[in-house]
């Protein structure tokens, strides 16, 4: 049988605000009730038909149920009370069976207060004191819920029984006798004729007759598409277009440029819950933010097609479309389309390296799905998401759990005091509610509750919680989570294998599509792409080495159109390209080639500490070689700065076929002073003058080197030959970013 439905309300308000107000009205008032069920827990029994059975294996009819000396049979009408509230709901027994759990429940047919029928343009005004209609919805619940019998009646014989329309609260009908003279279909708002109780329903043989007379009369909850096979129960959606002589409803299409005025409401007070120890909680106040002024510009008024492509290349911008992840959309789609549809729990793991658009492309399936309810083909549901990159603590997430189904903010121990009352008590008017958990791996705790707690809830009849947890490894479950958890996520399984080349190639090509004058070349799209798919197949990271291409691209443009624009540089400027060095030339057309490519990769690819050191003087890296020379020879991490200064002179003189080292920071120019930059080169006194070659630029070259922590300098005055001087970076780091660096090649950086 399928759960309980309703109509969606065509308002502008958010459909969490509308469910959350859904969750909070529509029952009847209800205390305890001891007069019927007595005083002491009794276990439930089946009555049995007293017709024998056809056969000796057939199982007699369930036709009853009783504990102690109240019953209730197939046909009777019933009070059901949610636990912690003061609330009940009214339910006509249908049949009766044993749930997955094996507990004894029946199915019922519910009936609802004019408070649960959220669309107010088309709800009747016309509602009388203590009214109630039957609807088309099911559910099952266990006969633990059972709260005593309810009275429906006709208008007629409520008014001969109570003439001043009031029940007294002496009587023993109070809050247990109502009014039925329609059925309803909540989601819709659509209506049957009126009619006369007494003569419409007497007893259990007219349950057949009641269900196909407010069906008939009623709009179907959800619309059918062509090809669906009819092969349904009597308590499943009808749809009106296929029965011509009955008059349909006809919906409004939803007007989006005219401003309806809001209607006043009463003011509430804050509201109060009890925990499970009955202790009052008095909710926070939703936390308000002061709005700042945003002006937010189209991509399309940009000024030149480099900015265009950088906006449309950027990560966080939002495409038309998710290429090449259709069949992973369709999986997703069709197993959270019918988890909310059934009105069930699940879970379902979503795995794959960063970067292949699992979150992407969940929150497109819920998009989608939204657009379904908003044309009355889908159920309502709530989705909230939790990033466990952004919550301190992941006991927290009960908090922005409880928060989006109720609209309140609690502690993290009474939320979840809270969302386990909530899932464990049956609701008729629950909606469904889709939990996206992406970052998975950064929720997991020590014991690993919050874990067991979000994908045991699902597993409750009542509890109609979906689950999505999004993590990058495959096999998180089985590595870091216990088997009692793992083994709750089920085998809903859904893998987001990494992109291909040529899917990236797509995904460029479609952000690129709307940029005029063509200003990417299509073999460095193809080569960006190879280059990632080759590592990791990361589209973020293909994406960002194409648009940092563009930037490049861009400010080599704009420095061909007028040098005075362009960023100043060294005279000495080269970039390196596998090797080599080129003269700094801009790329041909101003596009963006394989190399501008290549240059991004390899910005992408090198930490800051390596720029740095590749853009250094040639004297800072001579002093950087003979360093590690030096720690390399002694053993030590320390060496003198003279004995430094003697290994760069030592050095500059072995390389020769180098005229960088050789012919500029070499030379055997008088130095009457013995000091150059505040570096004393040890000249005794009277030497000839070009007897030792000097290093020029060490002194400077100490310093910065210093004020930029690559090395320390300690003992004696800054920079006096008998200070002690070692690295202060790892030695890796400047092999690797020196050892293919033209300028001093010979070294000691191999």
């Amino acid at each position: 049988m399928p759960h309980r439905t309703s109509s969606s309300p065509r308002t502008t308000k958010s459909k969490a605000e509308r469910a959350r107000r859904y969750l909070s009205v529509g029952g009847v008032a209800r205390e305890d009730s001891d007069d019927e069920l007595g005083l002491e827990d009794l276990p439930w029994e089946w009555i049995y038909s007293k017709e024998p059975a056809k056969r000796a294996d057939d199982e007699r009819n369930i036709v009853g149920a009783s504990m102690g000396d109240f019953q209730c049979m197939i046909g009777d009408c019933v009070l059901l009370k949610a636990e912690g509230t003061n609330e009940a709901w009214i339910g006509l027994i249908c049949t009766f069976e044993e749930d997955d759990d094996g507990e004894k429940a029946a199915n019922f047919m519910w009936f609802s207060t004019e408070k649960e029928i959220r669309n107010k343009q088309k709800k009747r005004t016309d509602a009388l004191p203590y009214e109630v209609y039957i609807t088309p919805s099911w559910d099952v619940n266990p006969l633990t819920s059972i709260n005593g019998r309810a009275s429906i009646v006709s208008t007629e014989t409520f008014k001969s029984k109570y003439p001043s329309g009031k029940v007294p609260r002496s009587s023993e009908d109070h809050g247990k006798i109502f009014i039925c003279r329609r059925g309803c279909n909540t989601r819709t708002a659509t209506y049957t004729d009126e009619f006369d109780w007494g003569d419409t329903y007497q007893s259990a043989d007219d349950i057949l007759a009641l269900i196909e007379r407010v069906q008939n009369q009623t709009k179907a909850t959800r619309k059918r598409k062509r090809g669906d096979v009819a092969n349904e129960d009597p308590a499943d959606d009808w749809d009106p277009s296929n029965e011509p002589d009955e008059p349909k409803t006809p919906s409004k299409k939803r007007k989006f440029s005219q401003a309806s005025t809001p209607t006043s409401k009463a003011k509430r007070t804050p509201q109060k819950l009890t925990t499970p120890t009955h202790k009052r909680i008095v909710i926070k106040k939703p936390l308000t933010f002061t709005p700042l002024s945003t002006r937010i510009l189209s991509p399309h008024h940009t000024s030149s097609p480099f900015q265009l492509a950088r906006t449309n290349l950027h990560v966080s911008s939002v495409p038309l479309t998710l290429p090449c992840r259709t069949a992973e959309f369709d999986t997703v789609y069709t197993h959270l389309e019918a988890a909310i549809s059934a009105g069930s729990g699940a879970c379902i793991y979503i795995s794959g390296t960063p970067g292949t658009g699992k979150t992407a492309t969940v929150r497109e399936v819920v998009s989608q799905l939204n657009a379904s309810v908003q044309a009355e083909e889908l159920d309502d549901f709530i989705f909230v998401e939790i990033n466990g990159m952004k919550v301190a603590d992941p006991h927290q997430s009960y908090s922005l759990l409880w928060e989006a189904l109720k609209g309140d903010r609690v502690s993290p121990s009474h939320a979840l005091g809270l969302l386990e009352r909530e899932f464990d008590h049956p609701s008729p008017r629950r909606v469904p509610c889709v939990v996206l958990m992406d970052e998975l791996d950064q929720l997991v705790t020590k014991n690993q509750s919050v874990m067991y707690n979000f994908f045991n809830w699902p597993g409750l009849r009542h509890s109609r919680l979906i689950v999505l947890a999004v993590a990058n490894t495959m096999d998180l479950p089985e590595r870091t989570l216990s088997n009692k958890i793992s083994s709750r996520l089920g085998l809903t399984r859904i893998l987001f294998p990494g992109y291909t080349h040529e899917q990236l190639q797509e995904i460029i090509r479609s952000r690129l599509s709307y940029v005029p004058d063509n200003i990417v070349d299509p073999d460095a799209i193809q080569f960006a792409s190879r280059k990632v798919a080759a590592v990791s197949g990361d589209a973020r990271r293909a994406l960002d080495i194409c648009r940092r291409a563009v930037e490049i691209a861009d400010g080599e443009n704009i420095a061909a159109e007028d040098p005075q624009l362009a960023t100043p540089s060294k005279s000495a400027r080269r970039k390196e390209r596998n090797g080599v060095a080129f003269a700094h030339e801009k790329p041909q057309g101003c596009k963006v080639t394989i190399a501008t490519v290549k240059q991004a990769i390899n910005e992408a690819t090198s930490s800051p500490l390596q720029q740095y050191l590749k853009a250094l003087p040639l004297a800072a890296k001579l002093l950087l070689a003979a360093l590690l020379a030096g720690t390399r020879r002694s053993g030590v991490n320390e060496c003198v700065l003279g004995d430094v200064i003697e290994e760069a002179k030592r050095l500059g003189l072995m390389a020769g076929d180098n005229p960088n080292v050789h012919d500029f920071l070499l030379t055997d120019r008088a130095a009457s002073a013995g000091q150059e930059n505040g570096v004393s080169l040890g000249l005794k006194k009277g030497a000839k003058a070009g007897a030792l070659p000097r290093v020029l630029g060490m002194g400077s070259a100490a310093a910065e080197l210093a004020e930029a922590g690559v090395i320390g300098l300690e003992g004696g005055r800054r920079g006096d030959r008998v200070g002690k001087v070692r690295l202060g970076v790892g030695d890796e780091e400047v092999k690797l970013a020196l050892k293919h660096d033209v300028e001093v090649r010979g070294l000691a950086f191999g």
